[in-house]
């Protein structure tokens, strides 16, 4: 009777073990089919935004009337031309571009520019642009980004290669200005050192 009795509590202990043990794993279960489905969804929304074509701002471009001037560089135009593929583009197009991009500014940033443009204004814009290509190359590496952070760093990079084209707006036209002063100025009496004066003022507030 009493090998009877322990068996039965020994089988009834492996039941109840195994009711336990069935119920944790059911439980972890259902868990688990309830968390993929949402992590699913999070990963395919990111994807799709990845995707996306997005259509981005214009920047200012040089003036037809001084495109000439600038056509003789040739690692500027370069840029320009690669830089148009980025106005409409997926956040994934652009990241597969960036390596390419960053090249490019670096060797305009690197190359003989026309002798106007040697001065520190023009140098700092150029220098702001080659570091936001920088950041953008850098992006191409991190699996988390998102892509509105790498829309917002080509739009920044808009803006920098914009600021270039201004500066060289405002470079030529200063130039323009200056070479169509053409009054004798001994025969109205005028201070020719103030002239100088005024003219390094205005170029001043234009940087």
């Amino acid at each position: 009777e009493h090998d009877r009795t322990s068996k039965i509590c020994i089988f009834t202990t492996l039941i109840f073990y195994s009711v336990r043990y069935f119920l944790l794993f059911s439980i972890f279960l259902i868990i688990s089919c309830n968390k993929s489905p949402k992590k699913k969804e999070v990963d395919t929304s990111a994807i799709a935004e990845m995707r996306e074509v997005v259509q981005h701002p214009d920047y200012e471009n040089v003036l037809p009337l001084f495109q000439p001037e600038i056509d003789i560089w040739s690692e500027y135009g370069i840029l320009k031309s690669f830089l148009g593929r980025f106005k409409k583009a997926s956040p994934k197009e652009v990241l597969s571009n960036s390596v390419e991009l960053r090249d490019l500014v670096k060797a305009m940033k690197e190359s003989v520019k026309p002798e106007i443009f040697n001065n520190p204004s023009f140098e700092t814009r150029v220098n702001i642009m080659y570091n936001e290509s920088l950041r953008l190359a850098d992006m191409n590496t991190i699996p988390a980004i998102t892509a509105k952070e790498v829309n917002t760093q080509i739009d920044k990079i808009f803006e920098a290669f914009g600021a270039i084209n201004a500066k060289i707006n405002t470079t030529f036209s200063k130039k323009k200005f200056e070479e169509e002063i053409t009054i004798d100025v001994s025969l109205i009496g005028l201070d020719t050192t103030k002239i100088d004066t005024c003219l390094l003022y205005t170029s001043d507030a234009a940087d």
